[in-house]
C-alpha cells in the first residue's frame, strides 16, 4: 500500500487537528516528524522529508500551512520523483507568516516553480496566513488544481476543523489524478483558475 506522508506546519499539528485524526484513521499514513516545530529551518525540514521519502518509497503527501511550502520546495530536488501527488491544504504566504510570527521561521523565499507532481490546493476566502490574491497567484505558478472552502479560515482547529472527513474525498481525487498523470501535463495545465469554485 502506498503510504501517505503527513506534513504539519509551524508548531506541528496538535491533538484535535484534522491531520492527527487522519493519522489515526489511515493505517498507511506516516507523520514526518521534525525535531523543532517552533523554529522551522527549510534545509533541516527538507532533509527530514527526503529521508522519509527514501525510506518509505513513493508516497502521497498531505500537507498543511508551512508543510505545503515544504512539499513545494521539493520541486527542484531528486526526491520529487518519489512524490506521487500532494494535497496542499491552506498554504501560507511566507511574508505574511513571518509578520505574524517574527523571528520564528527560516524558510527562504516562496516556492514559485511549477510542481512536477499532481497537486490539489485547498484554500479559503479569509485565511489570515494567505491573502486570497496571493493564493490565486501561487496556484497559477504551481499549476495546481485549486479548491475553495469559502469562509474557512486557516482550515485548522481555530476555524472549526476537527477530523475533516470531507478532505478524504479530495485525497481520493488526487489519487485518481495520479493514476493518469503524465509529466507532459505540466506544460499545458493553467492551474489556479478553479480557485473561486467549490469542491
Amino acid at each position: 500500500m502506498t503510504p501517505t506522508l503527513i506534513l504539519p506546519g509551524l508548531n506541528g499539528s496538535g491533538e484535535g487537528h484534522w491531520q492527527r485524526f487522519w493519522l489515526k484513521d489511515d493505517a498507511a499514513s506516516r507523520l514526518v516528524e521534525q525535531d523543532d516545530w517552533q523554529s522551522p529551518r527549510v534545509e533541516v525540514w527538507l532533509e527530514r522529508l527526503e529521508e522519509v521519502l527514501v525510506r518509505e518509497g513513493p508516497a502521497y503527501i498531505v500537507a498543511h500551512s508551512l508543510g505545503c511550502l515544504l512539499a513545494a520546495k521539493c520541486a527542484d530536488r531528486p526526491s520529487a520523483r518519489l512524490i506521487k501527488g500532494a494535497l496542499l491544504v491552506a498554504p501560507c504566504d511566507l511574508s505574511t507568516t513571518e509578520q505574524l510570527h517574527p523571528g520564528a521561521i527560516h524558510f527562504g523565499r516562496m516556492p514559485t516553480r511549477t510542481l512536477p507532481f499532481p497537486t490539489i490546493t485547498v484554500g479559503s476566502l479569509n485565511d489570515i496566513y494567505m491573502p486570497l490574491e496571493s493564493l490565486s497567484l501561487y496556484c497559477r505558478l504551481w499549476k495546481t488544481e485549486a479548491r475553495n472552502l469559502g469562509q474557512a479560515g486557516h482550515i485548522n482547529i481555530a476555524s472549526g476543523f476537527g477530523r475533516w472527513t470531507g478532505g478524504y474525498g479530495l485525497l481520493s481525487l488526487l489519487k485518481r489524478k495520479a493514476r493518469t498523470y503524465r509529466y507532459s501535463d505540466r506544460t499545458s495545465l493553467q492551474g489556479g483558475e478553479a480557485f473561486l469554485t467549490w469542491p
